[in-house]
């Protein structure tokens, strides 16, 4: 099993930023890949960015390309998302997810464990 915890959203104006923060428990941090999701009201879950097992291999979703940086501290067991230029449409609950092989994937179905979301909200 394998247990995360996501803190580091809040509110704030467009162009801003904000680091969030995965932190996992239960098995060896290192053996899996990672990945980070957002959901905004009345809308479908959807990808957001993805990393490999060593941070090696990292994948965005176009729409936060150039602005989001996906990262992660094995030695800390947490995963890190840093968003610069926030937009209004970036509104969402952001959830972590861990997915139990070493490459990355970009489908909510790869993933097997979840946590239970940070919101972010930007003001325009």
């Amino acid at each position: 099993q394998v247990q995360l915890v996501e803190s580091g959203g809040g509110l704030v104006q467009a162009g801003g930023s904000l680091r969030l923060s995965c932190a996992a428990s239960g098995r060896t941090f290192s053996s899996y890949a990672m990945g980070w999701f957002r959901q905004a009201p009345g809308k479908e879950r959807e990808f957001v960015a993805a990393i490999s097992w060593d941070g090696g291999n990292t994948y965005y979703a176009d729409s936060v390309k150039g602005r989001f940086t996906i990262s992660r501290d094995n030695a800390k067991s947490t995963v890190y998302l840093q968003m610069n230029s926030l937009k209004p449409e970036d509104t969402a609950l952001y959830y972590c997810a861990a997915r139990l092989t070493l490459g990355i994937a970009t489908t909510r179905y790869e993933y097997a464990y979840w946590g239970q979301g940070t919101q972010v909200t930007v003001s325009s």
